[in-house]
């Protein structure tokens, strides 16, 4: 969004470091950033407000003013609390954003963060289901479908995560009506609620396959509204009954399909961003993501680990 479209919209290499920031608040939410994502740059540029001499414009704040505050975060800001890894990663991202931003627009000269080192900080990687896993939790999953008292459910909702890796609250959330199928392919449309939410809402493409086994789920289901009308816990334990049934050690979660969905995905050749969006993730919570499901393909690469 052009700064000139916003009304009162003034900011230049003289503005102090708030004062840009609540311009830049309006691009950010104009851009379909969450609230509390803004939230959290507004406090981390608070904080680097306050660190700085009242006087000093963003204009004027230089790459050495920046690497001092960040020793300064890392040194525990005075009080021996040294900021903790995740949290430090974060804020050199809101530094770096936000001058690049500014930068961009020609509101300063050059961009002070641009020298500025990000710190990854990379949690464990997740645990995942193996290739021959995914199929025994799959024939499994098959085996209740077809059984001597069949039960539709454990297969539809198995094969609809490792199929789009939508999270709990969104298969939660899906409707009957969010449901197509069509001639030009079938899909659901993942829907959210709430407004500041709608940037997360995606089409995502299901498998002639499921639309199949969502039949004959729907006919052994009488259902009003919901695809899935129970609660969280009880999903899990469907879940988690799978992989019981298929012999798997492991704690068979949605969290664990949706990585293997993305996994699936990247090693089919997806393209990186369309993997994002298809799991309705930021750009920034892609970069962890991003490198998590790099390491996963270089570690699952070869006999019963190969996924």
């Amino acid at each position: 969004m052009n700064q000139a479209n916003i009304p009162n919209a003034h900011v230049d290499s003289q503005s102090s470091i708030m004062a840009a920031m609540d311009i830049w608040e309006i691009y950010l939410l104009d851009q379909g950033r969450s609230q509390y994502t803004v939230k959290s740059f507004r406090g981390d540029l608070r904080l680097l407000s306050k660190y700085l001499p009242a006087d000093k414009t963003v204009g004027n704040i230089t790459t050495t003013d920046l690497t001092h505050f960040i020793e300064w975060l890392e040194s525990g800001r005075g009080r021996n609390i040294p900021c903790s890894p995740k949290s430090l990663a974060r804020r050199i991202t809101t530094l770096k954003s936000f001058f690049r931003w500014l930068a961009e627009h020609g509101r300063i000269g050059t961009d002070p963060a641009d020298a500025i080192l990000q710190h990854s900080v990379i949690s464990p990687l997740p645990e995942i289901l193996t290739i021959s896993e995914v199929d025994r939790v799959t024939e499994t999953a098959r085996k209740f479908a077809e059984g001597e008292n069949p039960d539709q459910r454990p297969l539809a909702l198995l094969q609809l995560i490792l199929e789009t890796g939508i999270k709990k609250s969104e298969c939660l959330n899906l409707k009957l009506a969010h449901v197509f199928n069509e001639e030009t392919g079938s899909y659901i449309f993942v829907r959210y609620p709430d407004q500041k939410d709608r940037n997360k809402e995606r089409k995502i493409p299901v498998s002639a396959e499921w639309m199949e086994i969502y039949q004959r789920y729907l006919q052994q289901y009488k259902l009003e509204n919901a695809v899935f009308p129970w609660s969280p816990r009880r999903l899990e334990y469907v879940l988690e009954d799978i992989g019981k049934a298929a012999g798997i050690a492991k704690h068979v979660s949605f969290s664990m399909c949706r990585w293997n969905c993305a996994l699936a995905d990247r090693q089919a050749g997806m393209e990186s961003d369309a993997i994002r969006q298809k799991l309705g993730i930021s750009k920034i919570q892609w970069r962890e993501i991003s490198l998590k499901l790099k390491e996963l393909s270089r570690t699952y690469v070869s006999g019963d680990h190969q996924v």
